[in-house]
């Protein structure tokens, strides 16, 4: 990931390897993403085993925005990462640690985010300490903040091949950046056995029974690839506007997030179950291993992450999609006769692809998680997903290339 300048496109490596730079780098990311995960993880299992640390949600908040305050990364994001990734904006290395407990402290006290947009900003956020720290040129800075994005995601969820192509292909949609291609590749296999070396848990599920090809189904998956697209752009909408009605109504931004976590807690009560809260993973485990869902579980599952990353909560949005997209698919497989299991990862993998527009990655995604069953199937809900839903996104600073350029 460190090149020569020469002519753009073309990757031309240094020898750099032999003063272990690149080394120590890939290595520190899969222990920043190990600690993070853990981090999380620990979190987590501490809020399940004591529900009243819900209360504490607005505190929570007020401590988040303190930390981006006194860091001095406001309105610094996923976004930001992406855009800096294409040169068309400054990062700072300071998101990094400002992330990394600011997401620790909305899992601790139930607000409704993920994980994986905070690795990406972490990767981010490192790449950019690394570059001033060996005062590289901007060309290898850009590249190094792909490996990072891939090195952290890859720590974080355990998916090495797709968090590799994730970091490549998230910035241009419709292009590969193939100069950091290798670079990214080395960050995230070596953060991901480092992660393994330190005990980090990949996540997995296993789609017992696959449906064999014919007619009959191929209509139901068409069904359900356009039931997990149309849901992907309402989620994306909500996210977008939710946000920006927040900030509108609401300008200081602590008396934002103190509103929003008081909804989080009033909306929990009055559902009845703290599945919402969190990123979510257990429900999703639950989905696969036991055939068990709420028939409403993602409409409140949109309603609990817009609001909780729409005043500001950190962590990002692509287990809270994962987690739409199982419970989705649970119900819409029930529906239609196909198996739960199945339906399921067919639409975590159709609702991945829409909100990103990351096809390859989404494939590589679905041969991880799912230990390569179905991979035919995935294939057409990836294809109608990413043709059909045009250039809605989770990332509004992604450029379009292409066809998905005329949308």
């Amino acid at each position: 990931d460190n090149l020569r300048d020469g002519k753009e496109g073309v990757a031309i490596p240094k020898q750099s390897f032999q003063n272990g730079r690149e080394c120590f780098r890939c290595v520190f990311c899969g222990v920043v993403g190990t600690l993070f995960s853990k981090g999380v993880s620990l979190a987590t299992n501490i809020r399940q085993e004591n529900p009243w640390l819900l209360y504490f949600l607005p505190l929570a908040g007020i401590f988040s925005v303190l930390i981006y305050k006194f860091l001095k990364v406001t309105n610094i994001g996923t976004n930001q990462v992406i855009a800096s990734a294409d040169g068309k904006t400054v990062l700072t290395y300071k998101l990094a640690p400002a992330v990394f407990f600011a997401s620790i402290l909305s899992h601790l006290c139930g607000a409704s985010v993920g994980r994986e947009g905070a690795a990406l900003q972490i990767g981010g956020g490192s790449a950019i300490f690394f570059s001033k720290f060996f005062k590289l040129s901007e060309k290898q800075e850009k590249t190094l903040i792909y490996c990072g994005m891939a090195g952290v995601f890859s720590s974080v969820f355990g998916t090495p091949l797709s968090a590799a192509v994730f970091a490549l292909e998230v910035v241009f949609v419709g292009r590969i950046y193939f100069p950091a291609a290798i670079g990214a590749f080395i960050s995230s296999f070596t953060s991901y056995y480092t992660a393994v070396l330190l005990g980090a848990h990949s996540e997995r599920f296993v789609i017992s029974v696959v449906p064999e090809i014919n007619f009959s189904v191929l209509w139901k998956i068409l069904v359900l690839s356009l039931l997990a697209m149309a849901v992907g752009i309402i989620f994306c909408f909500c996210l977008k506007h939710v946000k920006t009605l927040f900030k509108k109504l609401i300008k200081n931004d602590f008396l934002r997030i103190v509103f929003g976590a008081i909804a989080i807690v009033l909306l929990t009560f009055a559902v009845g179950s703290y599945d919402y809260n969190g990123a979510g993973i257990h429900v999703i485990e639950k989905v696969f291993r036991d055939n068990t869902f709420v028939p409403t579980a993602f409409a409140l599952k949109i309603l609990f992450t817009c609001i909780s990353v729409g005043v500001g909560f950190k962590g990002g949005e692509i287990v809270p999609t994962l987690f739409i997209g199982a419970t989705l698919g649970a119900f819409g497989g029930t529906l239609l006769g196909l198996p739960v299991a199945f339906s399921a990862a067919l639409c975590m993998i159709s609702l991945f692809c829409c909100v990103t527009n990351c096809p390859l990655a989404s494939m590589f995604l679905a041969a991880e998680l799912f230990f390569g069953k179905g991979l035919g199937y995935f294939f057409i809900a990836v294809i109608i997903n990413f043709c059909l839903s045009g250039k809605i996104s989770l990332y509004s600073t992604q450029k379009s290339l292409g066809f998905k350029a005329l949308f």
